[in-house]
């Protein structure tokens, strides 16, 4: 490999930094822009200045700007990162075939049945689509957008839209009071939080979305709950519930495992009405803020160069799938299982 060439190759990974250079003419908001740290941008520029020989910056004041020789070079930067574009684009699109892989996080409770649901729709058009599924708390879910390792999350309440991050409501679901099927409020056909103030709570851990709403619902009532055990999981809040150790505000559970049969005609019945065992029902809750509303989020461009830092086609093609029909896929979902 000859001097000129093995300049080229080390030039080549530096030309989308230089180029947003060009633009900006300042070292902080190149690297806020392209979510660098400071130190890591000026590095680049000494490294490019010393791979093609010249200076490409010099201080002006408290300042920069560039340099003759950075003028120069700059069009024809341009030109390259377009030209790659185009031909990128060209082999994306040669085929209708869509390829590729989608990382997804998501909260613990969407994992059943909501985003499946959201995946097989996208699946039936796109089978040769892969997806990387990540769950946990909806804090973990956010961070690991803005960080980059996921490319879309699926969480409850919806992210907050900002500078760096999109975000839409897709659908609302009713929360319910979740009670042994034997508790005195078991045969209640509506309950108010305040009915509750002397109970153990199962609540969710901090961080997770389902804490943050039952916060706010205790706040609405004026006290602070009497929290028996804290969970990761809504399946283990119910089995606690189930076995009598507390009660718990959650989403519908529609036909989750210990859910005891009520008597239409007579809701406090339970199952049996000899059977004291293990076994939860639902109650609706009498709070405008008994609910959760679940939403899509998604990292923004960043960059003023739109086509680089365009969304990949698989991911954009099922973030608009889940923005146009998931609220239509998710509504017959939502009322059976609020509904059962």
């Amino acid at each position: 490999m000859d001097v000129e060439h093995r300049q080229l190759v080390q030039l080549l990974p530096l030309l989308p930094l230089l180029a947003e250079l060009g633009r900006t003419e300042h070292i902080t908001e190149t690297a806020e822009l392209l979510g660098l740290p400071q130190s890591t941008v000026s590095r680049a520029i000494a490294r490019a200045s010393a791979i093609v020989g010249t200076e490409l910056l010099i201080r002006d004041g408290r300042g920069v700007r560039l340099t003759p020789a950075a003028r120069a070079l700059m069009p024809h930067i341009e030109a390259a990162l377009a030209e790659f574009q185009t031909g990128l684009d060209s082999v994306r699109h040669e085929s209708e075939v869509v390829r590729g892989r989608i990382a997804v996080s998501f909260q613990h409770t969407f994992g059943e049945a909501m985003l499946p649901l959201l995946i097989s729709a996208f699946r039936s058009r796109h089978p040769q689509t892969a997806f990387d599924l990540s769950q946990g708390a909806r804090d973990g879910c956010l961070a690991e957008l803005a960080a980059g390792s996921a490319d879309v999350a699926l969480t409850a309440p919806v992210a907050t839209p900002s500078k760096r991050i999109g975000s839409a409501a897709l659908y609302r679901e009713p929360l319910r009071l979740v009670v042994h099927h034997r508790h005195a409020l078991a045969g209640r056909r509506r309950a108010r939080v305040a009915e509750i103030r002397q109970e153990p709570f199962v609540a969710m851990g901090p961080g997770y979305g389902m804490r943050s709403l039952t916060d706010a619902l205790f706040r609405e009532a004026g006290f602070r709950p009497r929290i028996a055990f804290e969970s990761q999981d809504s399946h283990t809040v119910r089995g606690l519930v189930s076995a009598g150790l507390g009660v718990s505000i959650l989403p519908p559970g529609g036909s989750a495992p210990g859910r005891a049969a009520q008597d239409s005609h007579n809701p406090s019945r339970g199952m049996e009405a000899n059977d004291g065992g293990p076994g939860w029902v639902e109650i609706p809750l009498e709070s405008d803020l008994a609910f959760r509303e679940i939403g899509l989020a998604w990292r923004e461009p960043v960059s003023r160069n739109a086509k680089a830092d365009a969304e990949p086609d698989p991911v954009r093609l099922f973030r608009e799938l889940v923005l146009r029909d998931g609220p239509a896929l998710l509504a017959g979902f939502v009322r059976e299982r609020s509904a059962g």
